[in-house]
This record gives C-alpha cells, sequence and structure tokens, in this order.
C-alpha cells in the first residue's frame, strides 16, 4: 500500500511506495556515515573555492546531549527545560 505525498504548496498530490525514512536520531546518523563512506574518495572545494580537500578526510562531529537546555516556545515568548 501507497501513502499520499502533498507537494507544491499543497496543491498537488501522488501516491508513493512506503519506505523506511529515518530522518533524524540515531537512524539519521548510521545512513549519514554510509553515504560518507561511499564518497571519501571525491573532493570538496573549501575557503570560498580556492581549495580542495578529499570528503573522507573531514571528521564527523559527535551527538551531544540537550540534556538541561532551554527550548522556545510560541514567538519565542516562553521557554521550557529539558
Amino acid at each position: 500500500m501507497g501513502i499520499i505525498r502533498v507537494g507544491s504548496r499543497g496543491t498537488s498530490r501522488r501516491v508513493a511506495e512506503r519506505e523506511d525514512e529515518n530522518w533524524a536520531g540515531a537512524a539519521y546518523k548510521k545512513y549519514q556515515e554510509a553515504k560518507k563512506a561511499e564518497s571519501k574518495d571525491k573532493y570538496i572545494s573549501v575557503g570560498r573555492g580556492t581549495g580542495t580537500i578529499k570528503f573522507g578526510d573531514i571528521p564527523s562531529t559527535p551527538t551531544k546531549s540537550t540534556k538541561g537546555l532551554w527550548v522556545s516556545s510560541g514567538r519565542g515568548t516562553g521557554r521550557r527545560k529539558i
């Protein structure tokens, strides 16, 4: 069974096949690492386009805990602690 996807500011609809889409958390981090491993030998431009380095030479940033941080709510007028 497919799922309905809405596009173009809500004016078009299409039926797409359901697939595992994880765009947050540890599953997405694993997906990012796999994509990075595939592209490790490609060059990217850095420094306003004046230099190049291999994509595999960039270190991955560790995931930090958000415990104890404040999150704003509403229009920025309220806040709560995580």
